[in-house]
């Protein structure tokens, strides 16, 4: 048994996952405009409603930067008095028990890895497409997170007159055409022509960012999570297009980018931290 927390900007959610399998969960709200102790208080009611004996440790999704190796976890945006929390210290002296403490997109890549549709692949991507674009590595069956919890930071990487993050988030639709990715989706489903035509060139976007992916990794697969990735249908062929452009054929042959299908996958994320750090 294993504790996932998935800290939000607005709510936390925990649960209590048992051989890859959500036995028991807890969504609450939180203060986020609160004093650093309000929160943490917070987090400590929602773990505390899926405690049980028997739990082997507690792993915790934040969106922002963290010290993985120290479990500190720095300047939250939507959390102003969260600027430097020794996260795993408290946790651990609390509850007695390892916790372990990553980003939102690291999370989503060990959920795949290991709760999730990546278990049979050793080199894989999973790939963030929200608010903004984030990735995590799974190297060699392992969580890669860098020397700073910085690895994976392909949003950040210049491209045209901003970053890729601009060209291939939920920033994309808002910046340039005025909508939220998620009323262009209800449009395109009503098969709006604007809106399929703007998925399109998305799909171009984004599969110029999957090559750098490519040129850089050369992962067996990369999976797409997030709010911008339930739009796959409609901007998967422009995607696949741009990377059919790929310099070295061979390796296409073997790659492929597939939509997360498991449920609350930041939540097994977080516990999934747990198995990677048991692993091998």
């Amino acid at each position: 048994m294993i504790i996932g927390v998935d800290l939000g900007g607005t709510t936390v959610n925990s649960g209590r996952v048992v051989e890859g399998k959500i036995k028991e969960s807890f969504l609450m709200n939180i203060s986020s405009d609160q004093s650093e102790q309000d929160v943490l208080n917070e987090v400590y009611a929602a773990i505390d409603n899926v405690h049980h004996d028997g739990v082997k440790g507690i792993g915790v999704g934040v969106p922002g930067l963290v010290d993985a190796e120290r479990g500190i976890v720095f300047s939250l945006a939507n959390i102003p008095s969260w600027q430097k929390v020794h996260l795993k210290e408290k946790l651990e002296e609390r509850y007695g028990l390892p916790a372990y403490i990553n980003n939102d997109a690291n999370c989503f890549a060990t959920g795949v890895k290991y709760f999730g549709q990546g278990k049979k692949f050793k080199n894989l991507i999973g790939l963030t497409l929200g608010t903004g674009m984030g990735a995590g590595l799974i190297i060699n069956h392992r969580l890669y997170s860098g020397n700073n919890c910085g690895a994976g930071e392909y949003g950040m990487l210049p491209y045209k007159d901003h970053n890729y993050e601009y060209y291939c988030s939920g920033q994309y639709f808002k910046k340039h055409y005025g909508i939220s990715g998620k009323e262009l989706y209800k449009r395109a489903i009503d098969d709006d022509v604007d809106a399929i035509k703007i998925f399109k060139e998305y799909g171009a976007e984004l599969g110029k960012a999957i090559k750098v992916l490519l040129y850089t990794l050369d992962p067996e697969v990369v999976f797409l999570g997030g709010s911008v990735s339930k739009a796959f249908e409609f901007f998967k062929a422009t995607m696949m297009r741009e990377i059919n452009t790929f310099e070295f054929r061979h390796i296409l042959q073997q790659f492929s980018v597939i939509p997360n299908q498991t449920s609350n996958i930041a939540l097994l994320g977080a516990a999934a931290l747990y198995e990677d750090s048991q692993s091998s």
